[in-house]
């Protein structure tokens, strides 16, 4: 259950969902419940997503503009069970934005500039579906 306060959050912000599947969930099973619940086109717009390597669960980031939306999220029954903690952000008040926040964050405190980053070809490392599949990093 969604804590009451964020129902009191009156203007759009990106909203972050951090979820862990209940025990006995197979790690196969938690990402395509998680997946499902990123999927759904009638919640709020999702903007970033990824799962757990260790315990199965994933994160994910929604975009909130309306009073109808934030209740969408947070009344969302795809992750019944679960344990869910919904964050609102303060600097990503929108995906403009949160994309800014990347980049005032790699900047100010790493000296990295994010245009550049994006540019870099990054290898890929082990099997990402195996690992989506176990919950574990894959040593190729």
């Amino acid at each position: 259950m969604a804590n009451k306060q964020l129902f009191h959050i009156t203007k759009p912000r990106c909203f972050l969902v951090y979820a862990l599947a209940p025990d006995g969930l197979t790690a196969r099973e938690a990402n395509l419940t998680f997946n499902k619940f990123v999927g759904d086109r009638s919640l709020p717009l999702v903007i970033f997503h990824d799962h757990f390597i260790g315990q199965p669960g994933g994160i994910a980031i929604f975009y909130i503009q309306t009073p109808e939306e934030r209740g969408l999220l947070l009344n969302q029954k795809h992750l019944d069970g679960w344990q869910v903690e919904y964050q609102p952000l303060i600097f990503s008040y929108s995906p403009s934005a949160l994309d800014e926040q990347t980049a005032y964050t790699l900047s100010a405190y790493r000296g990295v500039d994010w245009a550049s980053l994006q540019k870099e070809e990054r290898p890929s490392y082990g099997n990402p579906a195996r690992e989506a599949e176990t919950a574990e990093e894959d040593s190729e």
